[in-house]
């Protein structure tokens, strides 16, 4: 029965012989690749703490403008405050942060049709960087 054949231990599968083991190490040469530079982070504690404070860019055509003139906007965790907020950005970009402008969202009142609900609040950071300093937010 095809049930039972599942407890039972299986045979390991026979090794190939030495001959076709040692035929197979003269045709294949091993080059090692070269691993691309990674910038190391200050510790892994903080860079943790960094990406739970800022959750996501906040994308739209006012914020697009504002990149223009070296101010990016993020989402942000609703407890975080403006030195959080500026410390994580300046560890996860590696930039100088100048000055921060908090928005609270408050939670708004939506319908669809006989169904009410609540669309979510959130919190946004206004960042303006140092003069000639950018982020990529979107890669190309």
């Amino acid at each position: 029965m095809a049930l039972f054949n599942i407890f039972q231990r299986k045979k390991p599968a026979a090794s190939p012989p030495k001959r076709a083991i040692r035929q197979a190490g003269k045709k294949e040469i091993k080059k090692e690749v070269e691993k691309p530079a990674v910038i190391p982070l200050k510790s892994k504690k903080d860079s943790e703490v960094a990406f739970r404070i800022l959750k996501w860019p906040h994308v739209t055509e006012k914020a697009t403008n504002f990149a223009k003139v070296g101010q990016y906007v993020f989402n942000v965790y609703e407890r975080a405050n403006k030195s959080e907020i500026k410390k994580a950005v300046e560890d996860v970009y590696g930039v100088k942060v100048v000055s921060i402008k908090i928005i609270k969202i408050p939670p708004k009142r939506r319908r669809l049709g006989r169904i009410e609900g609540w669309r979510k609040a959130y919190k946004k950071a206004i960042v303006r960087l140092g003069r000639g300093q950018q982020i990529e937010i979107l890669p190309r």
